[in-house]
């Protein structure tokens, strides 16, 4: 049985210790927040699981639909919430990242909306860590977005926009979708490298081949259920190359 321990936040009702976490390699402090759904059945299975030293998981918050927050590891320490992930090219996120575990069945348990009570409890979680951690906006970012290729959540419900107005993450308005000329899986050429270096230059885990390969595809669609969600078909339209530009082109400036 882990230790018990005194809560980073005041926001927290109830420290649940789990067993599975470490030392954080490499870094100082934690610079990053990855949002992710619990995608089980119900919110008592998932967390007996992230408390469980059998299952190798673990996260260091978890908010349950009515809002109450319980923390399971303390932020100095390493939770193992992020598994085989990459972003700006530092490969091991869990030793850089605080891991929120959001209650909802996800896409395999009919993925409902995120309850409002929910999202205000996980804006007010966000915005804690982050001050006291001295986080970037542009680094509260999704599974789905340091690991393309396995995971998806929290998904296209998830509102980030609604975030991003109580100042939390990156976003800008995407812009709309129209008919066009497309990039998608097959394709070759300049435009496709174009599109790999300003995803990579982002933050995505994709290498600028010039090829629209299954990998790109992923990617695309892990950009699409952040910044674009109304649509998720992992092809390069207009609207998802001009979002991208244009959060490129608003990104907080980074001092020297």
């Amino acid at each position: 049985m882990q230790a018990p321990f005194r809560p980073d936040s005041a926001l927290v009702i109830k420290v649940s210790a789990s067993p599975t976490q470490g030392e954080r390699v490499g870094v100082a402090a934690p610079d990053i927040i990855v949002l992710h759904y619990t995608g089980m059945a119900d919110a008592e299975g998932a967390l007996a699981r992230l408390v469980d030293p059998a299952s190798e998981v673990s996260a260091h918050y978890f908010v349950h639909q009515d809002g109450r927050i319980i923390q399971l590891v303390p932020e100095a320490r390493r939770a193992w919430h992020a598994g085989e992930s990459s972003w700006q090219g530092e490969s091991d996120i869990n030793s850089r990242s605080i891991g929120i575990e959001i209650v909802n069945p996800g896409h395999d348990f009919g993925y409902p909306d995120f309850p409002d009570r929910q999202i205000k409890a996980v804006v007010a979680l966000c915005r804690d860590i982050a001050a006291r951690n001295k986080i970037r906006a542009d680094r509260v970012l999704a599974h789905s977005d340091v690991a393309a290729m396995r995971k998806q959540d929290p998904g296209e419900k998830f509102p980030w926009q609604r975030l991003h107005r109580a100042g939390v993450g990156h976003w800008v308005k995407p812009t709309a979708i129209r008919k066009g000329p497309v990039l998608a899986r097959g394709d070759r050429g300049e435009a496709v490298a174009a599109l790999q270096t300003m995803l990579a230059r982002f933050g995505y885990g994709v290498a600028v081949t010039g090829e629209y390969d299954e990998t790109t595809a992923a990617v695309v669609g892990a950009f699409q259920r952040h910044f674009r969600p109304a649509r998720v078909d992992r092809i390069a339209d207009r609207s998802t190359l001009t979002t991208l530009t244009d959060l490129l082109a608003a990104r907080p400036i980074i001092a020297a």
